[in-house]
């Protein structure tokens, strides 16, 4: 593909992103009760990408040039938080709207600024699950005016109108608005694992703006676990000397972090897990060990565990949660908890002397006594505990919050324990899911997420442990939360465990994705439909791009250095592909040496060209034909890239996805003709490509084959294109 023909069809592609704005927008529109926005010049435009859906929200038709950018008008003094929120803002806003700075004189006068009033009362609870987070927003001809009763929803009531910004005819533009907003829940949050890969303070600096902008309020930092300790201690210093690889946080770097996050109303919960996941605690201290020797490099790093029978092992924990506390103001304080290896303790003769000596039948029984030891520490240094489900399996104290991870049934039984709860199962990032199977999780179905009962019997069959197998069954589905179970639902969290993901690519594994959940966590739970959802999510996405996100940027870097000096061939595979789901990427990864420089880590598990693509068959299917020009114009350029990627997919990390992309090839050729009338019946070769693709696709939800096995797809990839193609040849 020549570089002409390759901008030509950038440029229909881009045709085609417009023309789907426009198709799908009425459909918002009418969802939420809205007409379709108008500019001032009375040129109709697509009404502005919220994201999350206020709660409340009406888009009268105008705007307000922005040509003069804005003016910030306090009804009395702001607080330096208040007002290092004005100048991002102000930032942000001329980064959106493309505000050259210095601003140059204008010879026909100068322009009028936006005045933006706003009002904020005091709120005492301010930076904690109980903030005052609601705000109302009115934008028309005379200004703007922000009315808060705290700073929580000033930051968050400037993030929507961070994307009340447009591009009118004349240039960029305010859109009016009248909105009335709160969340749904407190506890909207993300999880990064800086233990498996460590990410450096300015990545993190990036998460907590994508936040910010999203209205995320929770920072769940996972500090500790088998790869490494991220901490520096000066009670425990060797923690860092012997498990940290040389790469930690210094307490000067987390001090700073916490406050960076709190300017944009987001609280940081530390997480440092015991008893299991204590490799790196136990070597530097091998004496509290379960299993000793301690191995410093098992199969296994995750299984490693404390021995918590011995009183060495609580001295430890309280001195070190001490010292990490201070650190970390906020009043929730997560202590892990999961996947203790109960073979790590059964096998210890000492620990199985003292179960039956105490009276502990069962491990999980042990560990509830552990979990009750350290709620005790946590409450006496002023903390509330968080653990993940497994400390729900036995009782503990009611005070204890849990972190349901493994089947949604676990929040019915926590919540009915009088467990507030907070629901991180349906929201794991690592999975490689689409945004819109996240999408549809919600937060009060303890019937959403977890294994089927044949997916269960799959694993058993096997060699899967029947009580790992059976805590992720969803079936029978627990009854329907009753109110008062409702009201112990704190909110949820989207985790992303990092054994794939380093930090280049972080950004792109959260975000878009991440904002998708954003919506869940915040919006009425009526706002459910996935294509607006996709819609606005690709505006989304360029706006947090624009404003410092450099998930497209890491992208498209690591693309070039596969492809030096010619990344296009590659970016066009990955425009159609995504990367192998539900932990199946783990396995292809240990088997190419644990390698994340290939083509798979460059896919998105859910690529805007494909989405866009599949929407545009729908409507075509349906009878609109007046799409097929960008349909053919993307069938063509992956019908065509197959000849350019084979040219620069000479070396490991490319070379293995030929076949996926030659697959690719095929069936845009056989979409084309039937695009073109072409009644030619499929070959037997071809349909094989189609049904192989399929299969795959199919397969990839079905967590029963995803941990065993070594034959895997070419590159690692999936042709996520195949259902919407196989659609158009009418398959």
């Amino acid at each position: 593909m020549t570089k002409q023909s390759s901008s030509k069809f950038h440029r229909v592609l881009l045709g085609s992103a417009a023309v789907l704005t426009l198709a799908v927008a009425p459909a918002y529109a009418a969802t939420q009760g809205l007409e379709p926005v108008a500019v001032s010049a009375g040129v109709a435009t697509a009404p502005p990408s919220l994201m999350p859906v206020p709660a409340s929200v009406s888009l009268p038709a105008g705007a307000l040039p922005l040509s003069g950018g804005i003016t910030i008008l306090w009804d009395q003094k702001p607080s330096a938080l208040l007002s290092r929120a004005a100048d991002r803002f102000t930032q942000r806003i001329d980064a959106l709207a493309g505000r050259v700075l210095p601003q140059q004189k204008d010879l026909a006068g100068p322009a009028t600024s936006i005045p933006v009033h706003i009002q904020v009362g005091e709120d005492r609870d301010a930076l904690t699950v109980h903030a005052k987070e609601n705000y109302s927003l009115h934008v028309n001809a005379s200004g703007v005016t922000l009315t808060a009763e705290g700073p929580d929803g000033v930051l968050h009531g400037l993030a929507t109108l961070a994307q009340l910004v447009t591009r009118g005819e004349n240039g960029p533009q305010l859109a009016f608005a009248e909105i009335t907003d709160s969340p749904r829940f407190p506890w909207r949050g993300i999880m990064i694992d800086t233990s498996r890969h460590f990410m450096a303070v300015s990545t993190l600096h990036r998460q907590l703006d994508a936040m910010e902008l999203l209205k995320m309020n929770v920072l769940h930092l996972h500090l500790s676990d088998g790869t490494g300790f991220r901490v520096e201690s000066k009670k425990f210093p060797e923690l860092t000397e012997k498990g940290s690889h040389g790469q930690y946080y210094t307490q000067r770097e987390l001090k700073d972090l916490v406050a960076y996050a709190a300017d944009r109303g987001i609280r940081i919960v530390p997480e440092f897990d015991v008893p299991g996941h204590a490799l790196a605690f136990l070597l530097a201290h091998p004496e509290l060990a379960a299993q000793s020797p301690v191995n410093p490099e098992p199969k296994n790093k995750n299984n490693a565990a404390l021995d918590p029978t011995i009183p060495g092992t609580l001295r430890f924990v309280r001195k070190l949660y001490a010292e990490m506390g201070k650190l970390f103001p906020d009043a929730y304080f997560h202590s892990g908890g999961d996947e203790v290896d109960p073979r790590e303790w059964m096998k210890n003769p000492k620990i199985v002397s003292y179960m039956k000596d105490n009276g502990f039948a069962t491990p999980q029984a042990l560990q509830a006594h552990f979990t009750a030891e350290v709620q005790k520490v946590l409450a006496d240094q002023g903390k509330i505990m968080v653990g993940w489900d497994e400390v729900s399996e036995a009782p503990i104290p009611k005070e204890v919050v849990v972190d349901v991870w493994r089947s949604s049934k676990f929040l019915a039984s926590a919540s009915a324990d009088h467990h507030p709860v907070i629901v991180s199962a349906g929201y794991y990032l690592d999975l490689l899911q689409p945004a819109a199977q996240h999408y549809l999780v919600d937060p009060y179905d303890p019937a959403a997420n977890g294994i089927t009962r044949e997916q269960a019997d799959k694993l058993l069959a096997k060699g899967g442990r029947p009580d790992l197998v059976n805590a992720f069954l969803k079936e029978p589905a627990p009854a329907p939360l009753t109110d008062e179970q409702k009201q112990y639902i704190l909110g949820g969290e989207a985790p992303l465990w990092s054994e794939l993901v380093t930090d280049e690519m972080l950004d792109a594994r959260y975000w878009p994705r991440a904002a998708a959940i954003a919506e869940r966590f915040w919006s009425p739970v009526s706002v459910r439909d996935v294509n607006d959802m996709y819609r606005r999510l690709a505006v989304v996405n360029t706006e947090l791009q624009i404003t410092g996100l450099q998930a497209q940027a890491n992208t498209h870097r690591m693309a070039l250095r596969l492809s030096p000096g010619n990344a296009d061939p590659v970016e066009w595979l990955a425009s159609a592909t995504v990367p192998l789901r539900n932990y199946v990427m783990n396995r292809y990864v240990s088997h190419r040496d644990n390698a994340l420089d290939e083509i798979g880590e460059v896919t998105s598990p859910d690529p805007f060209q494909t989405v866009r693509f599949s929407m545009l068959v729908d409507q075509y299917v349906a009878g609109d034909h007046s799409v097929a020009p960008a349909l053919k114009a993307q069938m063509q350029i992956w019908r065509d890239n197959d000849a350019a990627f084979q040219q620069v997919a000479t070396a490991r990390g490319l070379s293995e996805a030929v076949p996926t992309s030659h697959n690719l090839a095929v069936m845009a050729g056989a979409g084309l003709n039937a695009l073109n009338g072409h009644k030619k019946k499929l070959s037997a070769s071809d349909k094989k490509v189609f049904d192989q693709e399929d299969t795959l696709i199919n397969s990839s939800a079905d967590v029963s084959g995803s941990f065993s096995g070594t034959s895997f797809p070419a590159g690692g990839l999936m042709i996520v294109a195949e259902p919407a193609l196989r659609k158009l040849v009418g398959l």
